[in-house]
């Protein structure tokens, strides 16, 4: 072939060479949702795609059909370039949407749907269709996504947002004393935040916690004291929620002796939730491993029954939605049989149409059952959900709204505190939620989805009361501040767990409350990990590579 055969060979390719024409407006509404923090954008994906909406095809019809082709990739692309839930977590949590009620499904669709989103869209396509009639969009659009590109090759796009400061922690709480904090606890985050160091971070965390435990007695001293310990581990709480509703000041919180301020409820899930609460005597495992066999000094209530403490059990609903009271027995090894519900009210009915029983009613239930126990000790696992999303009152079909909700409930422990107080009997009390319910949603996930563990839903508020005291605690709560998870917890009751500080004529709160074992601020489901380093957030979805979360 001569020179001059070639020379119109390529001229002839170039004849074919085309524009983006309306892919322009999928990329461009891409990089506008990039920009204020709405995608986790994936650069060379994208410039793959573009390049093959690109690359000059000399047939019209192989043209056309590369246009029908590029359709399901495209969306597809633009799936995994959202925050949203990732194909295994859909198919996993599918099981349980087929028990949600029709209203409840509509509800949910009505809130994914972002008006305000559709409106920008459609003023972003009369722009672009008015422009495209002067303008060569392509060479704009072409030239943005290779800079993104060159850009990120050191770095993840989320760089490019405008900057922001990053979401404070709730200080909605009461204004109380602060206990000493230990050091040493956290594993050191050296380096720059990139996907190894975080990496690197995040594998030395979970070596580092399978080496700590809780450490109980062997046995109890003859003048140990007899009493109870009450956990109350509540549904879709968080400090955020309280905020959103204005109840963080609720009288409630201010009765308690104790309150962790800066708790990490390391998921956002009720059945990991209550498996990692009853495995508290050890070290934050990652979320695989809460499926996998532990070792039996792991689980709290074992700890306690060893102790002479009678295992309890007490829901406020069936236990049956997405397997959560198998769940307890199989992964949390509470076998205490469930206390009755017969007779017992309901005013609300959840999201999958089953009652909810009547809090008070069962906490009354149960403190008549304590008195028939007499001095004997009992360690008692209370699971409540009023506060889950989309559960109605009965007799209706939409949603009821949070704030009564909380209201009730706050309510109903607070009267609760005072009848055990009236009781005589002496009772430790915690209060314990298994994670927030994403009043307020973010620009990763709407309102009411908790497929990511954000900060805003894994930072609850656990309170604890010590009732019947010879000495009981004066003034505001004791404010522990450092970052804490069930660890703490279980630590600190196994310092009370001889009851002896509730005959004491004096209590040393800050030496009780002291050097309690820090967790650092983790949270996991099953396929996304936020995580705090040096201060900042980020995220990892699906095991691909971690980028700041968005503020």
């Amino acid at each position: 072939m001569t020179d001059k055969d070639n020379t119109q060979t390529g001229n002839t390719l170039w004849r074919y060479w085309r524009g983006l024409g309306g892919w322009n407006f999928y990329f461009l509404a891409k990089f506008g949702l990039l920009w204020f923090g709405y995608l986790n954008f994936h650069a060379l994906p994208n410039l793959v795609f573009m390049a093959f909406l690109l690359m000059p095809i000399p047939s019209p019809r192989w043209h056309r059909w590369r246009h029908i082709i590029a359709i399901p990739i495209g969306i597809g692309l633009f799936y995994h370039d959202t925050w949203l839930p990732g194909i295994n977590s859909i198919l996993s949590q599918g099981s349980q949407l087929t028990g949600f009620s029709a209203q409840y499904l509509l509800e949910l669709v009505d809130r994914f749907i972002n008006w305000q989103m559709i409106g920008a869209g459609f003023v972003l396509l009369i722009g672009y269709l008015f422009l495209a009639q002067w303008i060569r969009v392509t060479v704009f659009t072409v030239a943005a996504l290779v800079w993104l590109n060159l850009i990120t090759i050191a770095g993840p796009a989320m760089s490019l947002l405008p900057a922001t400061s990053q979401v404070a922690a709730s200080d909605a709480t009461p204004a109380p004393t602060t206990a000493a904090a230990p050091a040493g606890n956290l594993p050191a985050a050296n380096g720059p935040p990139t996907s190894a160091n975080l990496t690197a971070y995040l594998n030395k965390f979970y070596e580092q916690e399978k080496a700590r435990t809780t450490t109980f007695p062997t046995a109890l001293p003859a003048d140990a004291q007899p009493f109870d310990v009450l956990i109350i581990n509540i549904c879709s709480l968080a400090w955020a929620d309280m905020d959103a509703v204005n109840l963080q000041n609720h009288p409630l919180w201010a009765k308690m002796d104790i309150m962790f301020t800066n708790f990490n409820s390391a998921t956002a899930y009720s059945g990991p939730a209550a498996i990692r609460l009853l495995r508290a005597s050890c070290g934050q495992t990652s979320h695989h491993d809460l499926y996998q066999p532990a070792n039996q000094q792991c689980y709290l209530f074992d700890n306690l029954a060893r102790l002479g403490f009678k295992q309890q059990l007490m829901l406020d609903h069936s236990g049956v939605f997405g397997n959560f009271l198998k769940e307890l027995r199989e992964q949390g090894d509470m076998q205490a049989p469930l206390m009755s519900q017969a007779g017992i009210s309901n005013q609300l009915a959840s999201f999958d149409g089953e009652p909810i029983y009547n809090d008070l009613e069962l906490l009354n239930r149960w403190l008549e059952q304590q008195k028939k126990e007499g001095d004997a000790r009992t360690a008692t696992f209370f699971n409540t959900i009023p506060l889950h999303d989309g559960n109605r009152l009965v007799g209706t079909n939409k949603s009821a709204d949070y704030q009564p909700r909380a209201q009730k409930l706050f309510d109903q422990l607070n009267t609760f505190l005072d009848e055990l107080q009236k009781s005589g009997r002496k009772v430790m009390v915690v209060v314990v939620p298994e994670h927030g319910a994403a009043l307020v949603g973010d620009k990763m996930q709407m309102s009411g989805l908790r497929d990511i563990p954000s900060p805003n839903i894994t930072h609850t508020p656990v309170g604890i009361k010590l009732i019947g005291m010879q000495a009981p605690h004066q003034g505001s709560p004791l404010e522990i501040k450092t970052p804490s998870s069930y660890l703490a917890m279980s630590e600190l009751i196994s310092r009370l767990v001889d009851g002896k500080v509730f005959t004491a004529p004096s209590v040393d709160w800050q030496a009780l409350t002291r050097d309690l074992p820090q967790t650092a601020v983790i949270s996991e489901n099953d396929n996304a990990i936020v995580m705090q380093y040096q201060g900042k957030p980020y995220i990892r979805l699906n095991g691909g590579d971690w980028v700041p979360y968005p503020q």
